[in-house]
């Protein structure tokens, strides 16, 4: 499915195919994997990133290995698939999508049994299809539902990129946006930079445009004076993974924007799939925050600004405490407070995705 002019991932000639996000906007490359090593380290790289995208690509990883090993080690068949289940797992650590996405591909090999490995890897493969088109189907109906909460003529702020870019298709908090314009409404959109990777400056400024939306780009640092003059009506984010009671991990500088929404009283909102929600973790607390590379912080590309030697932190997320969110988008529903009774009442629509497709 294409949304805009680009597609995110796809599976294509018995590949795995991805938009190379690290490059964009200036150059729209795909790279193609061939094995779950090569989509871990895409996922490690950022090639893919969004935490759905790399649960999605994670699955594919999966049916990567599955086909890969037939072809080159069937008798190490099963234990190498788990293998590489383990390595996609460790590729990111707090984006729950990943371990999610290949936990129901673990569950959908145990439910294959004793059947022959040519089987089970053409089941996986279409496990994976599953993955990817539920999410764009679950991203459509958390649009439909968010573009109620968008007025006409609604100036919204957003962080990072919860786009197409991050997603199968349509995306999340973009995805709203999307859907709210779709619906007839007039909507502007300030996208900050997000530092130090720039996903906003580089993926979600393009990918607006993509799509004729109004989208103004801004210094991290405007997002405070903006909301302070009343030029921000609300401020839509994505999520990496919500615990139990509501606090939820995003991109590192989503907590700032939610302390200065509440302080001007506008509202916060998070829109994510349930995949994202991680009822087993009680609070952010214990949500594990990825520290990446000192060098997205010393310079970008071919251009370094700090000194060498520096002493350099960089975590990649921060954690919003539920007490900042208005609301919690999801397909299931738009959640209000108190998240927790919430969340766990709307647990019980859980299925599992891989009994009914053995």
């Amino acid at each position: 499915m294409t949304i805009g002019k680009f597609e995110t991932l796809f599976w294509r000639d018995g590949a795995l195919h991805l938009i190379d996000q690290r490059v964009l906007p200036t150059t729209v490359r795909y790279l193609r994997c061939t094995s779950a090593a090569e989509a871990a380290a895409a996922i490690h790289d950022m090639v893919v990133r969004g935490a759905p995208a790399i649960g999605c690509a994670a699955a594919y990883g999966v049916a990567l290995e599955a086909k890969r090993l037939l072809a080159s080690n069937p008798d190490s068949f099963h234990p190498a698939l788990r293998a590489a289940m383990t390595s996609l797992v460790a590729a990111r650590p707090t984006a729950v999508n990943l371990a999610w996405a290949v936990a129901r591909m673990q569950k959908t090999l145990e439910h294959c049994g004793d059947v022959q490995p040519h089987a089970i890897a053409k089941r996986l493969l279409e496990e994976a299809h599953a993955i990817w088109q539920e999410d764009i189907e679950c991203n459509r109906k958390m649009g439909t539902l968010g573009a109620q909460l968008v007025p006409d003529h609604a100036r919204i702020l957003t962080h990072c990129n919860a786009g197409a870019l991050a997603t199968a298709g349509h995306g999340t908090a973009l995805g709203v946006i999307r859907s709210a314009a779709e619906a007839g409404k007039s909507v502007q959109v300030f996208a900050d930079e997000t530092r130090p990777f720039l996903q906003g400056a580089r993926l979600t400024a393009w990918e607006l445009m993509q799509d004729g939306i109004p989208v103004t780009l801004i210094a991290d640092v405007s997002a405070g004076y903006l909301i302070s003059s009343g030029e921000v009506d609300l401020i839509i984010v994505g999520a990496d993974r919500v615990a139990a009671n509501g606090d939820t991990a995003n991109k590192i500088g989503t907590y700032p924007l939610a302390v200065l929404a509440q302080r001007h009283r506008v509202p916060f909102y998070v829109a994510c799939p349930w995949s994202t929600i991680d009822l087993s973790t009680p609070s952010g607390k214990q949500i594990p925050i990825e520290e990446r590379g000192d060098a997205e912080v010393m310079g970008f590309r071919e251009v370094q600004w700090a000194p060498d030697g520096v002493k350099v932190r960089n975590p990649a997320f921060d954690v919003t405490p539920a007490e900042l969110i208005t609301a919690i988008i999801t397909e299931r529903g738009v959640i209000e407070p108190p998240f927790g009774p919430a969340l766990s009442r709307l647990s019980a629509q859980d299925t599992d995705p891989a009994s009914h497709r053995v």
